[in-house]
């Protein structure tokens, strides 16, 4: 055993108050001696750097993988693993049984070894300040599909932010992706109970995820034409003619092009508008063949990159809501002339969930590939062994990716 690395749970805390992550240790529950050589007998897989930190983690639970990450961040004036980071590996150890979780005393270790996808109802779990909401999703999601029994979990902390997508596009896009791939329909359910923005937080949303016995291989190559547009606006501690203007602004964009446009206003007050003012909008385009292509954005304060409170220097003008509706309408037209099947932030989603079809060939479309698209195909190949066969169609500028599926069966769901 490495002399370097304790045999610890995941961190109790994280000191809120300071810059620097702080890690607790407490040896007293520890006996070094027996985690030792159970690690010896254990084959893990190495890896370095905190690149795709949630996708190796995702794909290591999957396929029933230990993996050793080092050299997170040992470079940086902070090293080692960040809050939302610690906070989704707790987790994935709520939603696991037997799930061993090491980290060193500087956080640039870290030994995983998964368990059991376990599953269950009436769980809790607060996200913290540091990401929002749907960091967490999207690996949740792919792990749970795959558990013991369905989960329904209460997330707390930020439902929208400029960095992550936020709950209202999991609700109108991942959710229907994940239809498209044999998830039921029954049991699939994201509700959006208070809202909250950086750097304060305060929001809190309803998941329920069903299991599945295996997913479905997809031949999703047609894109077809923008046949509506839907969207939600928000606004948290701030006047509701912010939402109004952001309406006003993104439909006089999009009634030049087609009729059928709705956007709906989400005013919070109270308890129910979290812990800081903010503002936003999330918009889909629904084509004629059942694709949903979406964009989304939140205006807030900025936070510290570490505290999640208002940065001094950051304290200034916020982005007019007119100027971020036709914004956001502009992006979504980008997303459109792409002309893929799901939008640019869907597509390591989408490229997962072939690869953990049965072995059978799925085959998609989408547009440019992004650089977490071909982040998401190297840790497929180097996890699951599934290599894509990556076509361009210069008649449409788009690229046709196909695979055959690595067969993921889930064994610890009952059939009924």
């Amino acid at each position: 055993m490495d002399c370097s690395v304790y045999c610890l749970a995941i961190p109790n805390a994280l000191n809120p108050n300071s810059a620097k992550p702080s890690f607790v240790h407490d040896f007293s529950n520890f006996a070094l001696c027996k985690p030792a050589k159970a690690i010896m007998k254990t084959s893990y897989k190495r890896l370095k750097g905190s690149e795709s930190f949630r996708q190796r983690l995702v794909l290591a639970t999957l396929s029933a993988t230990p993996i050793v990450i080092e050299d997170i961040r040992a470079d940086e004036t902070w090293p080692g693993l960040r809050p939302h980071e610690v906070s989704l590996l707790r987790l994935l150890e709520r939603v696991s049984d037997d799930c061993v979780v090491e980290i060193n005393e500087t956080g640039t270790k870290l030994r995983y070894k998964p368990g059991i996808i376990m599953g269950g109802r009436n769980m809790v779990h607060d996200c913290g300040v540091s990401r929002s909401i749907g960091y967490f999703m999207e690996p949740l999601i792919l792990v749970s599909l795959f558990g013991k029994k369905p989960v329904t979990i209460r997330l707390k902390g930020i439902t929208n932010d400029s960095k992550d997508p936020c709950v209202d596009t999991f609700r109108s896009t991942t959710l229907p992706l994940l239809k498209q791939f044999g998830v039921p329909s029954e049991g699939l359910e994201l509700k959006i109970e208070s809202r909250g923005v950086p750097p304060r937080g305060g929001g809190e949303v309803l998941l329920s995820i069903p299991t599945v016995q295996s997913l479905t291989a997809v031949s999703w190559i047609d894109e077809g034409m923008v046949k509506r547009i839907r969207g939600v606006s928000f606004s948290t501690r701030v006047s509701v003619q912010f939402e109004n203007t952001m309406i006003y602004a993104a439909r006089g964009i999009f009634n030049r092009l087609l009729p059928d446009v709705h956007i709906f206003t989400d005013h919070k007050a109270g308890p129910q508008a979290g812990n800081s003012p903010g503002y936003g909008i999330s918009l889909v385009a629904e084509t004629t063949s059942g694709c949903f292509i979406s964009m989304d954005t939140a205006v807030s304060y900025a936070r510290g990159e570490e505290t999640g409170e208002i940065e001094e220097d950051e304290k200034k003008e916020l982005m007019p809501p007119g100027d971020l509706g036709v914004q956001i309408a502009s992006m979504l037209l980008e997303e459109i002339e792409q002309r893929g099947v799901v939008d640019s932030t869907h597509q390591g989603l989408l490229f997962l969930l072939c690869a953990l079809c049965p072995q059978d060939v799925s085959k998609v479309r989408v547009g440019k590939l992004s650089p977490y698209g071909i982040e998401t195909l190297r840790n497929i190949r180097d996890f699951l062994d599934v290599k894509f066969v990556i076509k361009p169609d210069p008649s449409s500028e788009t690229v046709i990716l196909k695979c055959l599926g690595c067969g993921l069966q889930n064994l610890s769901r009952k059939i009924l």
